[in-house]
């Protein structure tokens, strides 16, 4: 059975691939990507796929018996038509199974609705490619944040407008490991996974990050409109306002759903505090 992982130079991808090899072997695993030099340290076979380039996918999906179609990171008015890209060189390949990670997240409300919208559409058109299919909604990466923690140490803690909305973190190894047997076994054909862990709040999250790294992070709430107004400045308009709208969906609930992923994964989700501290030990 041969696998293919597209967007394979990027971290979710490369974590796909690698459980996938360590699950089939490293002759059955294909890493897709654009740049393909970026991906040649996964140790497995590379090709070229752009999401803009349908001729790409025709190529790179050859003999390939399942594929796992990476949510592309482009402006949201360009993504669908990139997917369907993938999709339709899948079907024209005979490719038997996509699956396709998408995302938690609110359809209307707030400033990242029109990202969660693109992957619905998308969604939609996996489940009607005629393909078996499933689909994992991510929760938000624990890891960003846990890359930042110097700053936060800078700016005396961490600040943002969640207030004390829940937020079911889980981390791109998790999610590796889950995608990797949704891939690879039949019974989760035609589902649709939370693939999220504990629910907590941007205190307990503080808090645990104190407890595993020894700082002393407090959490400030800010206003919507002032979060939004600091990260514009920071980071530019466009992704200044989709942080925002992702701290303003945590506020408003978007992001406490219930999880699916010992489901999907055969086993429980890792707690937020053995996230962070396999992250600390890599």
């Amino acid at each position: 059975m041969k696998i293919a992982v597209t967007s394979a130079s990027g971290k979710l991808g490369a974590s796909i691939v690698k459980n996938l090899v360590q699950l089939i072997g490293k002759e059955n695993v294909i890493a897709i990507a654009r740049t393909t030099e970026k991906a040649t340290h996964l140790g497995v076979e590379v090709r070229k796929g752009d999401y803009n380039s349908r001729p790409d996918f025709e190529a790179a999906l050859k003999g390939v018996d399942a594929v796992l179609l990476v949510s592309g990171m482009d402006a949201p008015d360009k993504r669908i038509e990139q997917h369907r890209n993938v999709i339709e060189a899948a079907k024209s390949n005979g490719v038997k199974k996509i699956v396709y990670t998408s995302i938690v997240g609110a359809e209307k409300d707030n400033a990242f609705s029109p990202i969660v919208q693109t992957n619905r559409q998308t969604e939609m058109d996996v489940k009607n490619s005629g393909l078996d299919w499933v689909i994992g909604r991510n929760g938000i990466y624990i890891e960003p944040d846990l890359e930042y923690i110097d700053t936060y140490v800078k700016e005396g803690g961490i600040k943002n407008c969640a207030g004390t909305g829940i937020c079911t973190y889980t981390s791109r190894e998790e999610l590796g490991f889950a995608y990797a047997k949704m891939l690879l076994e039949d019974k989760h054909n035609g589902q649709t996974y939370n693939l999220v862990g504990e629910g907590i709040t941007q205190q307990q999250l503080a808090d645990d990050i104190n407890q595993v790294f020894g700082t002393n992070l407090t959490y400030t709430s800010l206003s919507v409109e002032a979060y939004a107004a600091e990260r514009k400045a920071a980071l530019g308009d466009f992704i200044g306002t989709v942080i925002a709208g992702i701290y303003e969906g945590i506020q408003k609930g978007a992001n406490d759903v219930s999880s699916d992923f010992s489901k999907a994964a055969g086993r429980a989700h890792l707690s937020p505090i053995a996230m962070m501290e396999n992250f600390k030990n890599q």
